[in-house]
């Protein structure tokens, strides 16, 4: 059974070897020198792009720099080193990279006005909050990347599977949040950024497992498999307390948003012309969205209705949006 699925994932005829394999992700092998050089080239190169896209809120620029982005080729480096029970060198790699881009990101954020709003720009308010279905993509996207690897009739998708993953862009988002002197926000786009490496690296893992390359490996070497299941094992909790963190975080905030929701359907129940649109949570800060004609009432006791509902220490932000009704007139008359 599971060679026949193997078999259907990676036909022989299509199998890439061990040694085209680690040639391929292995930046100390061959011709190290290009290879390291092309890394660290186009590393720059697209954290420059990610931050010009982020700080002009510009998704089109943002997917430019993930197709470019070279990071995912160490990272799934470190997945195939630990496969084979040995060492490559990619982890200082991708620790080296990461540096460099959250370096660059603190450098553009002085290009920025002082007034700048992090949390106005949708391409750091999406990379600020890590959630549950961030990790299953992934996951996902790791095994994409490892399967597309492993073959060689579908290496035009890896361009799709760097689009898919978020690397390079929460490394610069972390960069500009420190900049502008937001710690809070920089360490959830950090949250990010490991919670996909960790997701990457366990997919690639079983991948490389899976298709026989762990097997061809330590048969080679002579090494014994136990080391390989402890590290798998340990990758596989690694990656399960942000999945079950972010599960709780998802559930607690779902919560909090229907109780401040209904806090301020109580606030506003003596107020018929206004209404709650939604309710929002960045962070820490819940956002209450009200559209109304007349008067508000005093917005203490909107703070009131919200206490006790949820943690003390949330921020709540009343935003409000005047309703006028005018007369346009009749179409097809005067």
């Amino acid at each position: 059974m599971r060679e026949s699925l193997r078999a259907r994932i990676l036909p022989a005829t299509q199998r890439r070897t061990l040694e085209e394999l680690t040639e391929d992700l292995d930046l100390r092998s061959g011709d190290s020198t290009s290879k390291q050089s092309a890394f660290w080239t186009m590393l720059v190169l697209s954290s420059v792009i990610a931050c010009t896209g982020i700080l002009s809120d510009s998704t089109a620029t943002v997917i430019g720099a993930m197709i470019i982005a070279p990071l995912a080729t160490p990272i799934m480096g470190i997945a195939l080193g630990l496969a084979k029970q040995q060492r490559n060198g990619s982890t200082r790699f991708v620790v080296g990279g990461a540096l460099l881009v959250i370096v660059i990101g603190v450098l553009a954020s002085h290009l920025v006005p002082a007034g700048f709003v992090l949390l106005d720009d949708s391409q750091i308010s999406s990379r600020t909050s890590p959630g549950m279905l961030d990790l299953v993509a992934a996951i996902a996207t790791g095994f994409a990347g490892a399967v597309a690897l492993s073959r060689r009739d579908v290496a035009a998708v890896l361009p799709g599977v760097a689009i898919a993953i978020s690397l390079v862009p929460p490394l610069a988002v972390v960069g500009v949040c420190l900049g502008k002197g937001d710690v809070s926000l920089a360490l959830g786009a950090l949250v990010l950024f490991l919670s996909n490496l960790l997701a990457m690296v366990l997919a690639g893992v079983l991948t490389y497992t899976a298709l026989g390359y762990t097997t061809e490996s330590l048969v080679e070497r002579a090494r014994p498999r136990r080391q390989h299941y402890v590290v798998l094992w340990s990758l596989i909790i690694l990656v399960a307390i942000p999945l079950a963190a972010n599960s709780v975080v998802s559930y607690l905030v779902d919560n909090w948003t229907t109780r401040v929701d209904h806090a301020a359907q109580v606030w506003l129940k003596d107020t018929p012309d206004a209404t709650v649109t939604k309710v929002e949570f960045e962070s820490t800060t819940a956002h209450v969205y009200v559209r109304y004609t007349g008067t508000l009432p005093p917005v203490s006791g909107l703070l009131d209705e919200v206490s006790g509902v949820v943690p003390d220490g949330v921020r709540v932000v009343l935003d409000t949006t005047v309703g006028k009704e005018i007369q346009v007139g009749t179409v097809g008359q005067g």
